[in-house]
């Protein structure tokens, strides 16, 4: 910076700053060089008239001690920073364009001896640099410094050091246990207040005597002869289920319905396993089948099972309490209670995948019996087994107080014969019959009389209504069949039927189907 020439001809000012020539030695402020203004621009732009300065002399003066100002005056911080220096002359900071910038004879010495140029403070051709804010004199260390905090306080110095007091300790807990104590009242006032209808302290009085269970109730004997009845499942590629089965003899054998078995026959990659009520399973085998009267006998190798034992089912009456035990919808060791509805109630189904219609003498019980209890016991009061679970009859699928159970004389019969000998025969007439009924008497009327038949043999013709077997009533087609059965093959058995108004009776002697 340079102070502005006075006219022409008058010395240089004093330099307070240079350009460095090479030599480390500073140069001598340029001459100021003022071109000529356009007129023009002088009218726009210039001064008034009378004003040489940068204020007006003439301002006007000032009111109640205020002087009117354009603007407001810069901030003290800004005119310390960038304001002239306190009775410094007029400086400019640039030198006219066009100055001759040679080496001025008059050279004042640099500050720095010996040294290259390095300081950009002192070198006014450095480039500009950003650096780190400035300090003050006093600051003895980096700008970068982080406070520094006093050592933290240990536990072993909290509890047993000098920095806390003992007393201090005792009252904080004190003060802690009040504290817990006071919310746990508050708390437990208002749980109970809360809600008026409960009470946290009521305790109910309970019987002491545990409950009676004498000899013959339905407990005492679902407890002696439920652990004889079990589950079967089969499983295969294209066949699950399960059914239920009794334990009929200690070697293993088990009594069930041949359509429980059935699927797994028709399957061979299909199998059958047993599942006793204490949770053991063993792989069963099919002993024999009758798909005539829906039994059938498998067996299975355990040591020591439980066996159910028959009882006579001849000698039940209607209205008797009957137990129906089994696995309805693949629920096992389920208990159900009723009463014999009906006796010797011929029931009638279609056979497994085309094979003989299914007919049997059935027991009708109101003991519920759903999907899965086929197979199962039917035990009477005494726990004896007098049926075996077959099927139920209903319009939703479910039971409705209609089901029934093959006899268990009957059933005894068949299961015999097919351990013996692995199949059955029965007793047969040889004729094809419907049922039918009249004004004064109803039966079974012959449809078809195969020759050399024991109907045949006998004289029983077509058109003839066969209404009594032996001593039992028949009165449709069924019973006709199941009245048949109930006696042995080569017996002799009286038939009493209708021919042309007259009642005849032929002697029958029965032969095997």
């Amino acid at each position: 910076m340079s102070q502005p020439e006075q006219g022409n001809g008058q010395p240089p000012a004093t330099p307070v700053s240079g350009v460095d020539d090479g030599e480390h030695r500073r140069l001598a402020p340029r001459p100021l060089d003022r071109p000529s203004v356009d007129p023009s621009l002088t009218a726009v732009f210039g001064r008034p008239q009378g004003v040489d300065s940068a204020f007006d002399v003439q301002r006007p003066a000032a009111v109640n001690g205020h002087v009117p100002m354009a603007a407001p005056p810069p901030p003290e911080a800004l005119s310390t920073a960038f304001g002239r220096p306190v009775g410094g002359a007029d400086l400019q900071l640039q030198r006219p364009p066009g100055a001759d910038h040679g080496v001025d004879p008059d050279i004042d010495p640099v500050f720095w001896d010996g040294k290259p140029a390095g300081d950009p403070w002192r070198d006014p051709s450095s480039g500009a640099v950003i650096g780190p804010p400035a300090v003050g004199e006093k600051s003895s260390g980096p700008a970068t410094a982080k406070a520094v905090h006093g050592p933290q306080l240990s536990v072993p110095e909290l509890l047993f050091g000098r920095r806390v007091k003992p007393i201090g300790l005792v009252l904080l807990l004190v003060a802690a246990l009040l504290v817990g104590t006071a919310g746990g009242l508050v708390g437990w006032f208002f749980g109970r207040a809360g809600n008026p209808l409960t009470d946290g302290g009521v305790t109910l009085a309970e019987v002491k005597p545990a409950k009676e269970r004498p000899a013959g109730s339905v407990s005492d004997i679902a407890n002696r002869t439920t652990p004889g009845v079990v589950s079967i499942e089969f499983k295969g590629a294209n066949v699950a289920g399960v059914g239920s089965g009794v334990v009929i003899d200690g070697d293993g054998y088990v009594l069930t319905n041949d359509h429980v078995v059935a699927p797994a026959v028709q399957d061979a990659s299909a199998k059958l396993t047993v599942v006793f009520t204490d949770g053991k399973r063993a792989i069963a085998r099919i002993v024999g089948r009758d798909s005539k009267t829906d039994l059938a006998v498998i067996k299975v190798e355990v040591t020591n099972p439980t066996v159910i034992q028959f009882g006579n089912s001849d000698d039940l009456e209607v209205g008797d309490s009957v137990i129906a035990i089994g696995s309805p919808l693949s629920l096992s060791n389920t208990v159900t209670q009723g009463i014999v509805s009906a006796l010797n109630r011929p029931v009638t189904a279609a056979g497994e995948n085309g094979g003989p219609q299914v007919t049997y003498d059935a027991i009708q019980t109101d003991a519920a019996i759903n999907p899965g209890n086929s197979g199962g016991a039917l035990v009477d009061s005494s726990g004896a087994l007098v049926g075996i679970n077959s099927s139920i009859q209903t319009q939703t699928g479910n039971s409705v107080g209609l089901g029934f159970a093959i006899s268990g004389n009957y059933a005894r019969k068949i299961s015999e014969a097919l351990i013996r000998t692995g199949e059955v025969k029965h007793a047969d007439m040889n004729v094809n019959a419907r049922s039918a009924s009249a004004e004064t008497a109803e039966g079974a009327q012959v449809q078809n009389v195969p020759a050399g038949g024991a109907a045949a043999a006998a004289g029983i013709v077509e058109g003839d209504v066969i209404t009594r077997v032996g001593d039992r009533m028949v009165r449709n087609a069924a019973e006709l069949t199941v009245a048949v059965r109930e006696h042995e093959i080569g017996e002799t058995v009286p038939v009493v039927l209708a021919r042309q108004g007259r009642e005849l009776t032929l002697q029958v002697t029965l032969k095997s189907d």
